[in-house]
């Protein structure tokens, strides 16, 4: 006798921000369903940050769908005890069904339909969300196996403070946010830090006495897809971060990874004053952009001020560090801070996912029946963060409703 099976209209994959988001969208749409975690609720947000970790948003953009910041501190940013906290109460305050502990195994076609197999069971569902999200699973160069076994490598996903690290010196390998805010972590907490740029850009935090998501979010430029030549501008939580800023502090500045040896030496290019002056540039033409909507609208503002993170002096080696021997400069931690992907191996439907496991979206729509949520992908600024939730959960639910009657062979919840 075949197992018995769970019908749903829809299986929403991964309890994060994004699935929890749509949730609350299908549930008012009156859509049978159910969120499936293979542990708990924003389980990345648990595992891959960092003690002093705070939200690039401010408090107020900070919110779920249907939600508005009701606090007293608009323009604080959350920790990321409060960002779960916050997720897990909306979860509550809707009922959401949400099954923690469940692991989804595989998803296939099961004729007009999907059938899901789970560490409880199977599901067949009309439609699928995935929003496990391709932020998680971290990426290192291939040449990182050629480190000598004695030096300590983690993720920046693994790092939690200084003190969780060995003694000694530590190079962070990638200069997004993350890293340049680890970077800055360490060298806070005395550590000697040597830190590989890239050609990253900047974001002020703040500009004419305003949060820059406030701001950016106003003009619209949040809507607006991402430069891809820029990739993620490096950002402070609570403050802004420059390489200038940086190496003030004490750290030692490195152009971008080349090659590691195999002697085990570092080799870098000599590109941090390009990559500066490349951040110097983004970091104006926001500025010019908000101030150009701020004259059109006749806002009346605080004017401009210097920014002390923007106008220290700089302390680039000089000349620049080219080859770097680890036992010499006693480093002993190498933290990469390169990248992420996501972990699609058990979506097994044709055409959903490409060869080199990336999804196969537009717009949170693949093939019919299938959605992605909270990708970080180059539609715009706010994709991959909860910025995005309420127009993603928007765009997924008015899309089951108006195709629902093209599935018509599943057996009904």
């Amino acid at each position: 006798m075949a197992d018995a099976a769970t019908y749903l209209d829809v299986a929403v994959v991964g309890a994060g921000w994004a699935g929890i988001g749509v949730s609350q969208g299908l549930k008012a749409a009156g859509l049978s369903h159910c969120v499936y975690e293979r542990r708990r609720i924003c389980e990345t947000w648990r595992a891959q940050r960092w003690a002093s970790f705070r939200m690039n948003t401010p408090n107020a953009l900070t919110v779920m769908p249907g939600d508005s910041y009701g606090g007293d501190d608009p323009e604080g940013y959350m920790s990321c005890e409060d960002f779960i906290e916050m997720v897990e109460d909306y979860a509550r305050r809707h009922r959401l069904p949400i099954h923690e502990g469940v692991e989804v195994r595989s998803l296939r076609p099961h004729g007009e339909a999907f059938e899901l197999q789970s560490s409880v069971g199977k599901v067949i569902a009309r439609s699928v969300v995935v929003a496990t999200g391709n932020l998680n699973v971290p990426r290192r160069p291939k040449a990182a196996s050629r480190l000598p076994s004695a030096i300590n490598q983690i993720d920046g996903s693994d790092y939690y403070d200084a003190a969780s690290l060995p003694p000694g010196a530590v190079l962070v390998i990638g200069c997004g946010n993350s890293g340049g805010q680890i970077a800055e972590d360490l060298a806070l907490s005395g550590r000697t830090v040597y830190l590989s740029t890239g050609r990253n850009g900047r974001v002020p935090r703040t500009h004419r006495g305003r949060d820059i998501f406030l701001w950016l979010t106003d003009t619209g430029r949040m809507a607006k897809p991402r430069n891809s030549a820029s990739g993620r501008g490096l950002i402070g939580a609570t403050h802004t971060i420059s390489l200038q800023s940086l190496s003030a502090l004490g750290i030692v500045l490195l152009g971008r990874l080349e090659d590691i040896d195999p002697d085990g030496a570092l080799t870098f290019s000599d590109s941090l004053d390009d990559s500066a002056a490349h951040g110097d540039r983004m970091a104006q033409e926001l500025r010019a952009e908000i101030d150009a909507y701020i004259e059109r609208n006749g806002l009346h503002v605080p004017p401009a001020v210097p920014d002390e993170a923007e106008t220290v002096a700089p302390r680039f080696p000089e000349p620049p560090v080219l080859r770097l021997d680890l036992g010499a400069a006693g480093i002993t931690t190498v933290i990469w801070s390169t990248g992420f992907t996501g972990d699609f191996g058990w979506l097994q439907v044709p055409g959903a996912v490409a060869e080199d496991g990336r999804p196969i979206q537009s717009k949170c729509l693949s093939v019919p029946g299938v959605y992605f949520a909270g990708l970080d992908t180059q539609e715009s600024l706010r994709a991959g963060t909860v910025l995005a939730v309420k127009e993603e959960c928007e765009r997924i639910v008015g899309h089951i409703l108006a195709n629902r009657g093209s599935q018509s062979g599943v057996k009904p919840s």
